[in-house]
């Protein structure tokens, strides 16, 4: 027996393990200090009523003989896809009901997704980058190229014509930079996916953060339907981070190397995963309607609001970011020259505030900072006042 000698290749997560350490040693050392997190990816705010509701009826439902539901469909079931499919008309995306897989979460899909595709593919990711993508490849034996975001382009890599790429994984807005892709940016890397017979695998997870003219997906973009899937989650549209569903869309149209994508991947699913519970896909479905789009929108504004206290202070600090204008996430330059890890040891002894060092999410994260606006509007308030304090 013989183990998967690639997971000898894959360097140990220590970035957020040494967050956790520092900060409890921290914590250990002042126990009259209050830490505050900007650096949490998570979500705090609790579901919408109306998702709630929904949820707690189709746990009723199970409790009944003639509404109990055994195994789901493999896809999801058709009013979710459905609701889905409306979601995306109202942006005016044609996207079909029977080309939506519903999932337990982009992440998920971001790394089963490989299964369909050859080891021997050439993989190509932005740099900064969000681990999933590297890791899942690295774990199947690919080659992996990158692509730089940096200041230069403002976090937003374009393709470069002298590189071979197969697989394109592109997150727009990105986490960990928050920097979005203009519809013109879009088109390039399509038309440069079509032109290499490549596929891109577009992460969608905060298309509902985009308040401006930027593209809420993929298939926006003309062209995007002969090389793209997409992914999206409601774990930060909707607060699903611990209830688990997003939604994967795959052309009907979509080839390559003489088969259809679309019917690759359902035979995977129906091999590899049982689906989604009725009560999570019930609550899910719920998200789109008229009621639940308003309520989580309250959410999505509270998250807004704590963004912009963020970018408003590095703002009047004359500190250059990206992101916090369509995202959650706030990405920094390390103010006076100092070093990733040297200005989270800075906030942390200065102010006892938390965030996420930059170079844990590639090479051109050096010297960089991740701040998240998902705590509460008055600790994040706090953090800004005592970032500004030991700054100023």
């Amino acid at each position: 027996m013989r183990i998967n000698k690639n997971f000898d290749n894959l360097v140990p997560n220590y970035l957020f393990a040494d967050v956790a350490r520092k900060t409890n040693e921290f914590a250990a050392a002042h126990p009259e200090k209050e830490i505050i997190k900007l650096g949490i990816g998570d979500v705090t705010l609790p579901l919408a009523p109306v998702v709630v509701d929904a949820m707690k009826k189709g746990c009723d439902d199970l409790s009944r003989k003639e509404t109990f539901k055994g195994y789901p469909e493999y896809e999801g079931y058709d009013f979710v896809r459905e609701a889905v499919a409306a979601y995306y008309k109202k942006s005016g995306v044609d996207v079909a009901a029977d080309e939506i897989f519903i999932s337990d979460g982009a992440k998920s899909d971001c790394g089963n997704l490989g299964d369909i595709f050859s080891k021997d593919n050439t993989v190509l990711v932005t740099d900064p980058v969000y681990p999933v993508y590297v890791d899942a490849n690295i774990m199947a034996g690919r080659k992996i190229v990158y692509a730089s975001s940096n200041r230069d382009n403002n976090f937003l890599a374009m393709p470069d014509e002298n590189v071979k790429a197969d697989i394109i994984y592109l997150c727009s807005p990105n986490n960990p930079t928050g920097a979005a892709y203009s519809a013109e940016q879009l088109k390039v890397w399509v038309d440069y996916a079509n032109k290499n017979n490549a596929v891109i695998l577009y992460d969608a997870a905060y298309e509902a953060f985009i308040t401006d003219d930027s593209p809420r997906s993929i298939f926006a973009i003309e062209g995007a339907r002969k090389c793209a899937i997409e992914l999206c989650s409601l774990s930060k549209t909707a607060g699903f981070t611990g209830t688990r569903c997003g939604y994967t869309v795959i052309p009907k149209e979509l080839e390559r190397d003489g088969h259809n994508l679309h019917a690759l991947w359902y035979r995977r699913q129906a091999t590899k995963f049982n689906g989604v519970s009725w009560p999570v896909q019930c609550a899910a479905a719920a998200v789109f309607s008229d009621e639940g789009l308003r309520q989580i929108q309250n959410n999505l504004n509270y998250y807004r609001k704590n963004a912009k206290v963020i970018s408003d202070a590095l703002d009047e600090l004359g500190i250059y970011y990206t992101g916090g204008k369509n995202s959650p996430y706030v990405w920094l330059e390390c103010p006076n020259g100092m070093g990733s890890w040297e200005f989270f040891d800075f906030l942390l002894n200065n102010a006892a505030v938390v965030g996420t060092p930059g170079e844990g999410f590639g090479e051109n994260g050096k010297g960089y900072f991740r701040l998240t606006s998902f705590g509460s509007y008055e600790k994040t308030l706090e953090a800004i006042e005592r970032i500004k304090k030991c700054l100023k």
